[in-house]
């Protein structure tokens, strides 16, 4: 598959190109946890929705300091391709290689042991629990696998190719929808075979991906040896604040959770459904949030900070557009998508208010994302943490807390919706005022 180079010729035209097929995995992606979530939720009922939606919070959060590195890879991958540097790029993605590879193995072993203290510290409901605690263990002892599965993707789009990677989700999605049935009720595991079919899918996609790329020489991956000094620290450098980024926002993630759970196993259900559908209608901003990163990266490398700002402009442009419209399908079926989770009235009463209340918000959230991905390609990480931070620990969670206090469970939305205009404000402001465009990642590299 052709790898593009975003340093010369229009803007507009590749971004869309570029973030389509993006767009499209992020949406087999949904497919993914949708499909998943009806299996779950038609076999086993809304216990045990609650407990996967419970623990998919946990593991994203854990996982994410991980998938963090994952930003300082397109970061620094991009850069060098901008930089038209092959033997930087090998020894790049050597470094990631190995560190990411080590760092995943450690954290599943964490992750495994401290499952039911992780959740007991959440307040998940004692109904729950049981369900929730070995869903979360089987998803910690396959977390290798499920790295692999995304540092290949985001390889591939560091160096201008975001369709491979579609087959690689397509593959996952396939797989997942077959064995969560099979596993589920055919070899009667109940929610122990929803884990482990999610573990299975995405090490078969992975292990798919891996031969597709050594085959097709589509990045230069090499035999894994120790990486140079420099090269490990400029890694930490970004992907330490790249992966508390992720922390941050999950961990935010997991407090409005403990919110939720304190209304009760009805509302616990019908948030885990509507955010089964509000993901859909964040697709397209974290696509371009990604997009932009990978081409923003590619000009920054090769210091052509005028196409940065245009590819910033054009792609604030396309998140607005976008994602009002997919705001007004989201509302205008918001019932219809609710019951397909859940059929509780307190469920379903609660998700669809739920999605009314933050439809039209969203395009704010997607300035976040879009925004952020910019300054997080020049490798200003810590910057962006701090964005993160404001956004999640400053705003979403105290707004979120107060507003449910004052409001009972309507407050949830309107906390988080409030605190999305706020934080993209603030967001604006950084691009605009702030000092990342000073950052010089491989300044080291160059003295002798």
């Amino acid at each position: 598959m052709k790898q593009q180079q975003f340093t010369e010729g229009k803007i507009l035209q590749p971004l869309i190109a570029f973030s389509v097929p993006m767009m499209l995995a992020n949406l087999l992606q949904v497919s993914y946890q949708f499909v998943d979530s009806l299996w779950v939720s038609n076999l086993l009922g809304a216990n045990a929705l609650g407990a996967v939606s419970v623990s998919g919070t946990v593991i994203f959060t854990v996982l994410s300091f991980i998938l963090g590195f994952n930003n300082a890879a397109l970061t620094i991958l991009s850069q060098q391709k901008g930089k038209q540097d092959e033997s930087g790029l090998k020894r790049y993605l050597n470094a990631f290689v190995v560190l990411m590879s080590l760092l995943a193995l450690a954290l599943g072993a964490v992750g495994f042991a401290a499952s039911e203290a992780i959740l007991a510290w959440m307040g998940t409901p004692q109904a729950l629990m049981p369900e929730a605690a070995v869903y979360l263990q089987i998803n910690f002892a396959g977390v290798l696998f499920v790295f692999g599965y995304n540092f290949i993707s985001t390889v591939l789009r560091a160096l201008g190719d975001s369709r491979t990677p579609l087959r690689f989700v397509f593959a996952a999605v396939v797989l997942n929808a077959v064995l969560d049935p099979l596993f589920i009720s055919g070899f009667h595991l109940g929610i122990q075979g929803a884990a482990y079919a999610t573990v299975l899918s995405q090490s078969l996609a992975f292990i798919y991906g891996l031969i597709v790329i050594l085959r097709g020489r589509l990045a230069p991956f090499t035999v894994p040896h120790l990486p140079k000094l420099s090269e490990i620290k400029l890694i930490f450098r970004l992907g330490i604040p790249a992966g508390l980024q992720m922390m941050v926002i999950s961990a935010g993630s997991m407090a409005i959770m403990s919110v939720v759970n304190s209304f009760g196993e009805g509302v616990v259900a019908g948030y885990g459904a509507a955010q089964r559908l509000d993901s859909i209608l964040m697709i397209p901003a974290q696509a371009l949030g990604m997009a932009v990163n990978s081409m923003a990266g590619q000009n920054i490398g090769a210091k052509l900070w005028q196409r940065v700002h245009q590819i910033a402009k054009y792609g604030l442009m396309l998140n607005l557009g976008i994602m009002l419209s997919t705001a007004v399908l989201l509302v205008s079926f918001a019932d219809i998508g609710i019951r397909l989770f859940v059929a509780e009235e307190t469920a379903l009463r609660f998700g669809s208010d739920y999605l009314r209340i933050l439809a039209f918000l969203y395009p704010f959230l997607g300035i976040n994302f879009v925004l952020n991905g910019i300054v997080r390609a020049s490798g200003a990480m810590f910057q962006v943490l701090v964005l993160n931070i404001i956004s999640f620990w400053v705003l979403r969670y105290p707004l979120t807390y107060l507003l449910a206090n004052l409001l009972g469970e309507r407050g949830i939305g309107y906390g988080i919706g409030i605190s999305f205009v706020i934080s993209s404000m603030v967001a604006f402001g950084y691009y605009r005022f702030g000092k990342w465009k000073e950052r010089e990642l491989f300044a080291e590299e160059k003295t002798p």
